[in-house]
């Protein structure tokens, strides 16, 4: 699949005024063009398809309510969305594909099954339309904008990009897993009230550093994003080609999921006052080239500084490539905010470090009682230093607000701790509001079936919400008899509970860690 390249940039050479804007106060915001000045837009799009490009993306890069907002156009979102999503969908069946290789013309949308927003999608010919969706201006890790903001903001985008017809959604210039976490949401909210099932494409982009902006690796983020199960995860924006390489290499030989990478044009500088990308269109070209031939990629394209002649010679050299064929080596594990940890270990088995615990711990439980959050953190600190590969968080205590304490801890240890979290609590409720918090990916300590398997009881509510965000789940030898006590009746029960994960919530198999529940004579 091949993708245009960058609206922004190719506005910017439109030199547009403020009128086009709608006056001063809308000046830059490039997402109210599509009422404002829908030919310039247009414009944009009928220069890559005339090039030949497989797919376009919608002009609402940040036509959500939390960055309309400082416009004052917030309550607009949906509209705005709903007719970028129509102009470019009416551009696009304007076009026939010109290819040589049918199966370029299929993409992402008929590879993963899925319904697209027109009957047509997946014919040979057929042009594609991704809904473009940015990361905002507002860093929900670090408590800038509520999780749940975000999602009810990208469920308003993803209806009006439903609506007006986009084949896929792309979740791009990702630099906050949480927010990741939060559109792909919005995204599946939007599907579920549609009745519609379309792919979702997830790119986080790597600064120069080799990390994202809060300093996550790329293999966390891998870890952080597969949970979630989107249909293609890639990178964009950022840097140029030659930069993204070791993150891209990562993903080629760890991802279950087709790669996708649409670079900027080089490095940016400022030349005479104005952004100016180096990167030639036969240079980025020739490392799409290598990208599809050497690493596997699936589906490429261009970010900031590319134009119709940069994707005019990608389309020339790449066209008739067929991507090599990958054998990704998947890593079950969890992830902080930093980095990522395998469930197996090779040198060491599984270290949970439980001093933070509320029933576990006298100096956690004061600690937290009394709000001395610096020794909660602390504590948390001195288990990875001790050698813990995960830290179990428990605030459940009688007479405590476990929602209110999960709230002040989690918010810290997303950020302070370098461990993931697993998230140790009876309660729905605070399992929620952790998970809210963590951009990585936490394992759910426990579940079981000792109040059967219903709707509403805590096995349906924890396994909902492993699924929902993407964590695993401690699974403990218990059903509706009570704690097993002989072999042959742990095994019955985990076997339950494990068929249940998988066929009724959607958990993989290494989604879940079994707890045979092997209990010392001195517990009576």
């Amino acid at each position: 699949m091949i993708f245009d390249g960058a609206m922004g940039t190719n506005l910017q050479l439109a030199n547009l005024s403020a009128d086009d804007f709608g006056g001063p106060s809308l000046e830059g915001c490039n997402e109210v063009l599509v009422r404002t000045r829908p030919d310039a837009v247009e414009a944009v799009h009928r220069s890559f398809l005339q090039v030949g490009v497989d797919a376009i993306e919608t002009d609402t890069f940040g036509a959500f309510s939390v960055v309309l907002a400082e416009y004052g156009i917030d309550r607009e979102a949906y509209e705005l969305n709903a007719t970028a999503a129509d102009l470019a969908r009416r551009v696009a069946d304007s076009f026939e594909l010109v290819s040589n290789t049918p199966e370029m013309g299929s993409g992402s949308a008929s590879a993963t099954g899925k319904a697209a927003g027109s009957s047509r999608a997946g014919a040979e010919g057929y042009r594609y339309v991704a809904g473009s969706i940015g990361p905002g201006t507002k860093f929900p890790t670090l408590g800038q904008i509520s999780y749940r903001e975000l999602v009810a903001a990208y469920e308003v985008q993803a209806r009006g990009l439903l609506d007006g017809g986009v084949d896929l959604f792309l979740i791009e210039t990702v630099f906050d897993l949480l927010q990741a976490k939060s559109a792909i949401n919005g995204c599946r909210d939007a599907m579920r009230h549609a009745g519609k099932d379309l792919p979702i494409q997830v790119q986080v982009t790597i600064e120069l550093t080799g990390r994202m902006l809060p300093g996550t690796e790329i293999g966390a983020a891998l870890v952080a994003l597969d949970g979630m199960r989107p249909d293609v995860i890639g990178m964009n924006c950022a840097t140029g080609p030659a930069e993204m390489r070791e993150s891209l290499r990562h993903l080629s030989e760890h991802s279950r999921m087709p790669v996708s990478v649409l670079p900027n044009a080089g490095l940016p500088s400022v030349v005479n006052g104005a952004m100016h990308y180096d990167l030639t269109p036969a240079e980025l070209a020739r490392f799409h080239q290598e990208f599809v031939q050497e690493l596997g990629v699936s589906v490429i394209g261009g970010c900031c500084g590319t134009t119709p002649a940069h994707l005019a010679a990608v389309v020339e050299a790449c066209r008739g490539l067929t991507p090599t064929p990958r054998n990704p080596s998947y890593e079950a594990g969890a992830a902080s905010l930093y980095s990522a940890v395998p469930f197996t270990q090779d040198t060491s088995f599984l270290v949970i470090g439980e001093r933070t615990n509320a029933n576990g711990s006298k100096r956690f439980r004061e600690a937290m009682l009394g709000g001395d959050w610096d020794t909660v953190t602390a504590m948390a600190k001195e288990q990875v230093a001790e050698g813990a590969h995960l830290i179990d968080v428990c605030v459940d205590y009688t007479g405590a607000d476990g929602v209110a304490d999960m709230e002040q801890v989690a918010r810290r240890l997303a950020t302070q701790s370098s461990a993931p979290i697993v998230i140790d609590s009876t309660e729905a409720p605070v399992v929620r509001t952790a998970l809210e918090w963590l951009g990585g990916r936490p394992v759910l300590n426990s579940v079981n079936l000792e109040d059967g398997a219903g709707e509403g009881n805590r096995l349906d509510s924890f396994l909902s919400l492993a699924r929902e965000f993407g964590a695993a789940v401690v699974c403990t030898c218990i059903d509706e008899e009570g704690q097993a006590r002989t072999a042959p009746w742990k095994l019955r029960a985990a076997r339950q509970i494990h068929d249940l994960a998988i066929e009724r919530y959607g958990l993989e198999p290494s989604d879940l860690l079994i707890d045979p529940l092997v209990l010392p004579l001195s517990t009576g």
